[in-house]
């Protein structure tokens, strides 16, 4: 099988540039990002599906090839582009919420959640004397009253 590095490096290229967009603060850049990634991966499904060929109908054939095309791939990129425009509706209806609400397109940081990961980092080291202690006469393999099938004792 034939590698060819073009559209591989085109694959990167738009994954990366994917990524830089979805790690920026603005909705916009957030949506573009999205785009570009499902667009990167339709092409990464495109070339993994293999060499183009005949269509995958018993007695047809195109252009006189021997092979036929693979048409998992060709329906995976149909489903993906479907799923895409799903996703960047929703993104848009988020920013245009979003902008309605604050006349503002960067996503800031929720002040309740800053609140809280502030306590949970400061509660994450707990103290000695806070961390439960085994009992060590209820330390036996024998049933205890809190198990799932009470009064099976005997049956052992």
């Amino acid at each position: 099988m034939t590698t060819y590095i073009v559209p591989l490096v085109l694959i990167g290229g738009l994954t990366s540039v994917g990524v830089y967009l979805l790690l920026e603060r603005n909705l916009t850049r957030m949506l573009l990002g999205l785009l570009v990634i499902g667009n990167a991966v339709n092409l990464l499904i495109l070339t993994v599906g293999g060499p183009s060929g005949n269509p995958p109908v018993r007695g047809r054939t195109s252009n006189g090839e021997t092979t036929t095309a693979d048409p998992l791939a060709q329906g995976m990129i149909l489903t993906a582009i479907v799923i895409s425009m799903g996703i960047a509706a929703f993104v848009l209806a988020l920013a245009y919420r979003s902008y309605r609400l604050t006349t503002a397109e960067e996503v800031v940081n929720d002040p309740e959640d800053t609140r809280v990961s502030e306590l949970s980092s400061r509660d994450a080291t707990p103290v000695e004397e806070d961390r439960p202690q085994p009992e060590p006469a209820r330390d036996t393999d024998l049933p205890d009253e809190l198990d799932a099938l009470p009064g099976l004792e005997g049956s052992r």
